[in-house]
């Protein structure tokens, strides 16, 4: 009896730990839901501001209203610690990274059709497995695969609203290939976030990364933040400026962050699969009309791709 107790009291420290991981988990899972409504509600107002301002300039300054208002936060909430500013490179690499999406992003959206490049997008989380494999030696099991490759079909079909010729006539050109290599930056930066993180908290670490962020694209974009006239810009300019600052930025940062921290970087990427069905429940919700029922495959698709990644939640 006596001999039999150490091994019961490991069973239950197992037992336990076990239960602690899958609530981590699920709480990540929670997270990225959040953040795929939050993305979607970026490009219904994106859309309708994208030709007033320049992309350079908006993205500049929407990366410093958003670490202001995450600095604010974090003061707000206990400080920020010093050693959260040990090797700070870690945020220029992040930083870095992210503002080349954003910059890409644009960039290829000069010439590929925004159909096509949400299509390229749908690649991020394939590609996301593979770094998280390189980085962090996260291994894909089969559920997950066949969830990503699920997920990304009915993408694809919500995106083309279930025309098949769409989907055929799709061209791969100059923009297109821009823009996929922003999402490669895209992909890597949700498992260098896990790499690179020395156990500050999503919230501080999401400061860093920002601010890093602002600093290279201040100065990247320097000449169109100079040229642009600020006082002449209408006020959906500036609604969406503040919405992509505070939503589509600080707490979608840190929403990635902590996600990041909680599941493998997959799972994490997977979640952009509902980004076009969060776009048109938010155009219906704004008058603009729903796509019609052709779609309905590809929303389901995303869903039961969602269902396999939850129902495979081993720790991280």
């Amino acid at each position: 009896m006596t001999r039999n107790a150490p091994t019961h009291g490991i069973a239950i420290r197992t037992s336990v730990a076990d239960g602690r991981a899958r609530r981590e988990a699920l709480s990540g899972h929670a997270a990225m839901l959040l953040f795929s409504a939050l993305v979607a509600g970026s490009f219904s107002l994106g859309a309708r501001a994208a030709n007033l301002i320049d992309p350079t300039a908006l993205t500049a300054l929407r990366f410093a209203l958003a670490a202001g208002v995450i600095a604010g936060v974090a003061l707000a909430s206990g400080g920020i610690p010093a050693r959260a500013f040990r090797a700070p490179w870690r945020y220029l690499l992040l930083g870095g990274v992210f503002a080349i999406y954003f910059v890409l992003m644009f960039e290829g959206l000069k010439t590929a059709r925004p159909v096509s490049a949400s299509a390229v997008f749908t690649l991020t989380p394939l590609m996301a497995a593979g770094f998280g494999w390189m980085l962090m030696r996260q291994r894909m099991t089969l559920r997950m695969a066949s969830a990503l490759m699920l997920g990304g079909a009915g993408a694809l079909w919500v995106i083309f609203r279930g025309d098949l010729a769409a989907m055929a006539r799709l061209e791969f050109g100059r923009g297109e290939a821009i823009y996929l290599v922003g999402c490669m930056a895209h992909a890597f930066y949700t498992p260098l976030v896990r790499r690179l993180n020395r156990g500050e908290s999503p919230l501080v670490f999401t400061l860093g990364t920002l601010i890093a962020g602002a600093v290279i694209l201040i100065v990247w974009g320097w000449q169109p933040l100079r040229a642009t006239d600020w006082a002449a810009l209408p006020g959906i300019v500036w609604v969406a400026l503040v919405y992509l600052a505070v939503c589509a930025s600080a707490v979608s940062f840190v929403l990635v962050q902590y996600a990041t921290l909680r599941l493998p970087a997959a799972k994490v990427m997977a979640y952009t699969y509902l980004t076009p069905v969060w776009v048109i429940l938010l155009e219906v919700a704004l008058g603009q009309g729903g796509p019609g029922l052709t779609v309905l495959p590809g929303v389901f698709a995303t869903l039961a791709a969602l269902i396999l990644l939850l129902k495979d939640d081993d720790p991280a």
